[in-house]
């Protein structure tokens, strides 16, 4: 089932929990198809998809953490009537973050019972000199390449990088551009961290800062690999996931 930012490959009547799923920067949602398969059957999983790509595709990019937060909040209005929880990989983490605050924040709204974040942290890194949303096309196509995640026939395609690379731009600008927001309590809520033990941008060190942002049960988990550190180990991913939300939210238990 498609609607624009959301996908669900399986309704699920009834369902006991129901996880939304965030990609990362230059990704889509359909990243996230091979996961679904390793859920248990009665949790029903919603991929969602940033503007400017797939089923999102005629809708211009939002190069802003807190509203593009805000857009799949308004996306996912009527699906938070169960037990339901966030998880995001790097991009994707950071906005599944901002969502979190944006909707434990609203009294008249119910609050997530679970967030799962994946090589992001809150902590504010060093500023770069060059930040990559503004790097020329040439410099972007090697800095994607660098981070993986995005097809090498895709970069190396000049139709094909002349489409994402409007995308590109807005989700790194998105990432170079967010800033903590000082005011903010921690979140009070269930974390699940992950991260890979040879990610040079995220290494666990930097994500163990999470303990500063939470007041609620903290789990880290550090697996081997670098960023992408799932690629051909989704089924312990998934465990894992499944093993801190029955851990952590009763009614899943």
């Amino acid at each position: 089932m498609h609607q624009g930012a959301l996908t669900r490959l399986k309704t699920v009547p009834d369902c006991r929990f129901r996880l939304f799923l965030l990609h990362h920067a230059g990704g889509t949602a359909q990243g996230y198809r091979p996961w679904v398969r390793h859920f248990p059957e009665d949790w029903e999983i919603c991929l969602l998809q940033a503007p400017g790509r797939d089923t999102a595709a005629h809708l211009e990019p939002i190069g802003d953490a807190r509203a593009l937060a805000r857009h799949f909040a308004e996306a996912t209005a009527d699906l938070r009537d169960r037990p339901y929880g966030l998880f995001g990989h790097s991009m994707g983490a950071l906005v599944a973050h901002e969502i979190a605050h944006l909707l434990l924040a609203d009294p008249d709204e119910p609050d997530p019972a679970w967030l799962g974040v994946s090589a992001w942290s809150p902590q504010h890194g060093p500023e770069r000199d060059a930040p990559r949303h503004l790097r020329t096309d040439a410099e972007l196509r090697e800095a994607v390449a660098r981070m993986g995640g995005t097809s090498a026939a895709a970069l190396a395609d000049p139709a094909q990088w002349a489409r994402i690379a409007p995308v590109v731009r807005a989700d790194l600008g998105l990432v170079d551009t967010w800033r903590p927001d000082p005011a903010r309590s921690p979140l009070s809520l269930p974390v699940s961290v992950l991260g890979g033990a040879d990610d040079r941008g995220m290494p666990p060190s930097r994500l163990a800062a999470w303990r500063e942002h939470t007041d609620g049960p903290l789990e880290h988990h550090t697996l081997p690999g670098d960023h992408f550190y799932f690629v051909g180990r989704t089924r312990e991913v998934v465990e894992r996931i499944v093993g801190d939300v029955r851990a952590r939210v009763p009614a899943v238990a």
